[in-house]
């Protein structure tokens, strides 16, 4: 099914009694968003397949990264890292049809220190904006103390929290095993930096290391996400490209737009997912996001031309 039928139609096997939580595309004012539609059940499954994929590649222990890649099937909320999370966004009482705000509240909840909070708000036109003073105070008690920080949001509000930064000519140095989690999104709609240089900036001012920064790729329609690195480890890729992969119940198929089939290692396409962790919602999805096949993943190049702009980030705009 084609990402742009969920803005169309009402994908869902759940009645509409049955319904209580829809999550919605970000993107322009003027388009009619994606829906998503879950309940109790199909949310328990979303979080079963969020929550070991995010733990795998962004909070792995020392003995993981000399490890071959492991998956816990089961992740318990009583074992939290030593980490606050910092949200780059606002809480989910304040964005309640936002996939990524829930995403950021699932993990905070199952793997935050005590401290880990929201950090924007949403304002009359459902804009995000971010709480800068807050920001600023979290991160200053942060380089204080010798407890790292877990700083998640999306591309945009982190060029926003950099320029913020740069305008008051401050720097900020983490402590040692602070990480970033960014999750792109400027689709052509606001100031874009390459990802190499957002992710130099990150490194100098925030005192990050480049492998300690993962960039994470999902969506509204689907209920797993795709990471580029397990946090700490060296990338055997350029810094200019960013190499996915998705937990073993997605697959990931780079698909020629021309015949629908699978291209060739190296050759680019659209990018078509089967997320099994998507009960009560489509399971084969075809995006309109361009693609290379890499192996067992994929570099993510970006939207195909001639489609609708969308991406979180919109809404930092």
């Amino acid at each position: 099914m084609p990402t742009a039928a969920f803005k169309e139609l009402e994908l869902s096997s759940l009645a509409p009694t049955e319904r209580t939580t829809v999550f919605h595309s970000s993107g322009t004012t003027e388009h009619r968003p994606s829906r998503h539609f879950h309940h109790p059940e199909s949310l328990a499954v979303y979080e079963a397949s969020l929550l070991p994929w995010f733990a795998r590649h962004v909070l792995p222990s020392a003995g993981d990264l000399q490890s071959p890649p492991r998956l816990a099937l089961h992740v318990s909320g009583d074992h939290k890292s030593p980490a606050r999370f910092l949200c780059l966004a606002p809480p989910p009482a304040q964005a309640p049809h936002s996939s990524l705000v829930h995403m950021f509240a699932a993990v905070s909840h199952a793997f935050g220190a005590p401290g880990s909070r929201f950090l924007a708000t949403v304002g009359a036109d459902n804009s995000w904006s971010l709480d800068f003073a807050a920001t600023l105070t979290a991160l200053r008690q942060a380089e204080q103390s010798s407890e790292p920080l877990v700083l998640l949001g999306t591309a945009f509000m982190f060029v926003h929290l950099l320029d913020e930064l740069a305008q008051r000519g401050l720097r900020i140095v983490l402590p040692a095993g602070s990480r970033v989690m960014e999750t792109g999104g400027y689709k052509g709609r606001s100031r874009e930096l390459p990802k190499a240089e957002l992710h130099a900036l990150l490194a100098k001012v925030l005192g990050v290391p480049h492998e300690f920064i993962v960039c994470e790729y999902g969506m509204s329609e689907l209920s797993s996400q795709a990471y580029d690195r397990v946090v700490g480890s060296a990338s055997i890729h350029s810094p200019q490209s960013s190499i996915f992969a998705f937990p073993p119940w997605c697959r990931a198929l780079v698909v020629s737009p021309e015949t629908g089939r699978e291209v060739a290692e190296g050759e680019t396409g659209l990018l078509r997912l089967f997320d099994l962790a998507n009960v009560r919602s489509v399971m084969a999805i075809q995006t309109e996001d361009l693609a290379v096949r890499r192996g067992e993943g994929f570099e993510l190049l970006g939207r195909a031309a001639q489609t609708e702009v969308r991406g979180c980030s919109l809404l930092a705009e």
